[in-house]
């Protein structure tokens, strides 16, 4: 098995060099790993330098995919006039565009909002999911409608009321409505099919 994994770190090695990386390191010692790590966490940190505010994603896709999603990403960036800042864990496909913004410029938060949506639905279009580990609640409700189906939700409310027959657990959270969803997909066509059609439009 360490043949295999030292195979595949050659080939992936290859393609990065191929692909214009300068230099490719790998831990020697624990204290380098641990060196390494704290890179990583520290990014969300360091990007608070470079903007006044930043708003932070999470979505999930194949990792196969990740050239072509942060290619879109990048277009997004043009087209909503906000720089991001790419952060992820690549080897499981966990994605954390961070959208950088200024909250005090009018304007400003709907439009890194309106971006980070489409960022998640770019993320559910490659096959991925709108989520890796953040969670739902209110903020992705919107994108639950694209993920999944009207067949998907009405399970979801059914588990939900299983333990909550009450509807007491955070009440309008996590799980959309079904006219939600219609009002949502209404509002919204992608590759010229408006989400869940067998729904009534208002």
């Amino acid at each position: 098995m360490v043949w295999q994994v030292a195979a595949d770190l050659e080939r992936a090695q290859a393609i990065l060099f191929a692909n214009g990386v300068s230099e490719v390191r790998h831990a020697q010692n624990e204290a380098e790993r641990k060196k390494f790590w704290a890179g990583r966490k520290a990014a969300f940190p360091a990007v608070g330098r470079l903007s006044p505010d930043y708003y932070c994603m999470d979505g999930t896709i194949p990792r196969r995919r990740l050239a072509e999603v942060l290619r879109g990403i990048a277009a997004l960036s043009e087209e909503f006039g906000l720089a991001v800042a790419n952060v992820f864990h690549a080897g499981d496909g966990n994605l954390h565009p961070l959208i950088l913004y200024d909250a005090n410029q009018p304007g400003e938060l709907a439009r890194a909002e309106a971006f980070g949506s489409q960022i998640l639905q770019l993320c559910v279009a490659a096959g991925g999911t709108i989520t890796g580990e953040h969670g739902v609640g209110m903020e992705k409700i919107n994108q639950m409608c694209v993920q999944f189906s009207s067949a998907e939700l009405r399970q979801f409310h059914a588990l939900k009321a299983a333990f909550d027959p009450c509807g007491l657990l955070n009440p309008g959270k996590a799980i959309p409505s079904l006219p939600r969803c219609a009002e949502y997909g209404a509002l919204h066509v992608h590759h010229g099919h408006t989400p869940h059609p067998e729904l009534d439009r208002f």
